[in-house]
């Protein structure tokens, strides 16, 4: 694997800091658009099961599962969108730098609530199919694997990166 970054490019020691900052700030909306996309939907997904004639039949536990997860996907959204909202209220006020720094801290919050409401799902899921131990199990498992690939993956990389 090449030392440099995907996004490093030969020119980039030419690239102002202005420019750096432009092509940073691009990158970070792109990044929350793709996940606002799936925290919206899958929000949209469990304010539905609300109403569904089930719902009300479902164990306490189920039911505080469901809204606890709810709340994460609301939070993630807040946090995933809020970057936007400032970019659109601080427009020419030549914040970017503080924009992107604050923007990159919401969306690593945002991206721990999108996972928790991820693996909250993937619990609600397994409780109504297989339940009991086995439900725990699959939601130990998926927690382990967004931890290991969304944030331990990454920590050690960067970490290797400081290394050299």
């Amino acid at each position: 694997m090449p030392p440099s970054e995907p996004d490093e490019s030969p020119s980039e020691s030419d690239e102002s800091p202005s420019a750096r900052l432009a092509r940073n700030f691009a990158e970070l909306l792109q990044e929350l658009r793709v996940q606002q996309a799936g925290v919206q939907i899958l929000f949209a997904f469990l304010l539905a099961i609300v109403f569904t004639e089930q719902y009300p039949e479902q164990s306490l536990y189920v039911r505080g599962l469901h809204l606890v997860t709810m709340l994460c996907a609301a939070a993630s959204s807040v946090l995933l969108i809020a970057p936007a909202v400032w970019h659109r209220i601080l427009f020419r006020q030549q914040r970017r730098e503080d924009i992107l720094r604050q923007a990159n801290r919401c969306s690593l919050a945002g991206s721990i609530f999108l996972a928790a409401t991820m693996i909250g799902t993937v619990l609600i899921v397994a409780e109504l199919a297989v339940g009991g131990w086995g439900a725990k199990l699959i939601g130990s498992i998926t927690a382990v694997v967004f931890a290991g690939l969304w944030f331990i993956v990454p920590a050690f990389l960067r970490h290797d990166d400081e290394l050299r």
